[in-house]
């Protein structure tokens, strides 16, 4: 029922959203770019619900008290412990390895403010869990979103990222100004 209502809701918006992954994937860690609006949520979500596409975001396990815990749990919710002394790749890794299938959301921004790079935690789990990049996206010029390709890593993350970058690079979120593709320079 809540596939029939999010594709009906977003026919009535005006969106076109597609999220099917390519047929035998069943591990994946997917980016979603760019991130510039809380509505980017609720358009994703709406777009995994139509398409019944199971994801897993990870959440702050504080964040899982009652009644939130249960209502972030039926959206897809993973309770993780943060800090400098949990690494945070080796439990979202570990889930890969427990899991027989496995969607990971990541905004690789990891905020919906302008930032001078991406985060490359998500590039850190797909290496240690051995899975591949799924690069999903959401066009507001468009009123699209969807899943395009994946990507394998291949352990040179500059040149991997830029050719990720690439791949955004026509994409336009609610605030375009937020979004940056810039690749910084990483020190060695």
């Amino acid at each position: 029922m809540i596939s029939i209502l999010s594709r009906f809701v977003l026919w009535l918006l005006g969106w076109h959203t597609s999220a099917i992954l390519p047929e035998g994937t069943v591990k994946t860690v997917m980016i979603v770019a760019p991130h510039t609006s809380y509505w980017d949520f609720v358009y994703g979500r709406m777009t995994f619900w139509s398409s019944k596409l199971k994801i897993r975001v990870l959440i702050k396990k504080e964040a899982f008290f009652f009644p939130l815990g249960t209502l972030l749990r039926w959206l897809g919710g993973v309770p993780v412990a943060r800090g400098q002394k949990n690494n945070m790749v080796e439990q979202a890794a570990a889930l890969f390895h427990k899991n027989k299938t496995m969607v990971l959301v990541i905004t690789p921004e990891g905020t919906r403010r302008k930032v001078g790079h991406w985060k490359k935690g998500f590039y850190q789990i797909a290496m240690s869990a051995n899975v591949p990049i799924a690069l999903a996206y959401i066009d507001y010029r468009t009123k699209t979103g969807g899943i395009g390709p994946l990507f394998c890593p291949t352990g040179n993350y500059e040149k991997d990222l830029s050719v990720i970058m690439e791949f955004y690079r026509d994409k336009q979120g609610l605030h375009p100004e937020k979004f940056n593709l810039d690749i910084p320079r990483l020190s060695k």
